[in-house]
């Protein structure tokens, strides 16, 4: 069950069981990583949660906090359904490219296509922070490009802790 909240006339948050989340166990991992995750296609709210439990039981991470789930309008590419946004904190104990394809693997699993350009997903998965590196390469960015200007990101992130 999740409790819903109108933000404005083109925002809504939702709290639910693990959207937010706060561990309360220490880890051993050596860097924390926030992580955007958003998708347009399907039970997102369930995918979430299931997303939840494949990191929770993933030794190669550990879950450190979640945000508010932020139902908002899509941009770039404008005509698909709204998007669904959270933010999770991870530790681990991955380099940055390692890391990556992690995300990848995950995005797979849960039948991500790429097939343009912000297009509908089922799940999307994007570093926003590496602990405090700055990477500009051809397959990676961090911090993520533009991060400050996204409310998907800016709302979610307000509520963690860091």
């Amino acid at each position: 069950m999740y409790l819903k909240r109108s933000l404005s006339s083109r925002l809504i948050s939702f709290k639910g069981l693990h959207f937010p989340y706060l561990s309360k166990v220490k880890n051993f991992h050596r860097y924390q990583v926030v992580v955007g995750i958003g998708g347009n296609i399907g039970d997102l709210k369930r995918r979430f949660e299931h997303l939840y439990f494949k990191i929770k039981r993933d030794s190669r991470v550990s879950l450190e906090q979640t945000s508010l789930i932020l139902k908002n309008p899509p941009f770039g590419y404008e005509a698909q359904d709204d998007f669904f946004n959270s933010i999770i904190v991870l530790r681990t104990s991955m380099q940055p490219k390692s890391f990556l394809d992690y995300l990848m693997r995950l995005e797979k699993l849960f039948r991500r296509s790429r097939s343009f350009e912000n297009a509908p997903r089922t799940l999307d998965l994007d570093i926003i922070f590496f602990d405090n590196r700055v990477i500009n390469s051809k397959k990676l960015t961090i911090p993520h490009a533009a991060w400050h200007e996204r409310e998907s990101v800016v709302i979610p992130l307000s509520g963690i802790k860091i």
